[in-house]
């Protein structure tokens, strides 16, 4: 078992909703051999400082984040994917300690699982940028403005799923041509969603 890291127990110090659950899981992964890292503000947890979970907390259930999730065998069916755009982490999802308490061994196999994948070097083949959905909208749009067709297409190929997902996140067509309308200049500039 590894010992806590000092510069992490902040974490489990502050008062917090579910302190009681974040406890239990540290002692399960620390159980596990892991080392215990501080990124993000998080916990995070791996082998030879290469991190491949953390841990991290919401309203409603707390969890343990696998960055390589996808690639985990799941015979529990437990692992959940955070948003349906997510392509590599999954979550194992918590509401109370006792469900800790009670998936315990599988949890121990679980981050068994993932030591033996980061071990094993195993990379998530991600999808292309290409492979995104292109809302019909933006598409006409970019088929009627060439110099706007050239400067998507130039944005780094993350840029361009970013907007992608924002535009086709849109229930209504009026609401997705109000948001390729609005990002047209900032795509004509060269820059991000968010840039």
């Amino acid at each position: 078992m590894h010992k806590h890291n000092p510069e992490v127990d902040w974490f489990f110090e502050k008062p917090r909703k579910w302190q009681p659950a974040y406890k239990l899981l540290r002692e399960i992964l620390l159980d596990c051999g892991l080392s215990e890292n501080l990124k993000w503000g998080k916990p995070t947890y791996g082998i030879e400082d290469n991190n491949f979970l953390l841990m991290h907390g919401f309203k409603n259930y707390c969890a343990l984040l696998f960055f390589k999730g996808v690639l985990l065998n799941d015979p529990e069916g437990i692992l959940v994917a955070q948003t349906e755009n997510v392509q590599s982490a999954r979550q194992i999802r918590f509401t109370k300690p006792q469900e800790i308490n009670d998936l315990e061994d599988s949890l121990k196999a679980y981050v068994q699982n993932a030591i033996e994948i980061e071990q094993s070097g195993q990379q998530v083949e991600f999808k292309k940028t290409s492979e995104f959905a292109m809302p019909a909208e933006f598409q006409t749009k970019l088929d009627l403005n060439p110099e706007l067709k050239t400067a998507f297409e130039s944005l780094t190929p993350g840029r361009q799923r970013a907007y992608l997902l924002y535009f086709g996140a849109a229930k209504q067509s009026k609401t997705r041509t109000a948001r390729v309308e609005k990002y047209t200049i900032q795509i004509l500039k060269r820059k991000g969603l968010k840039d």
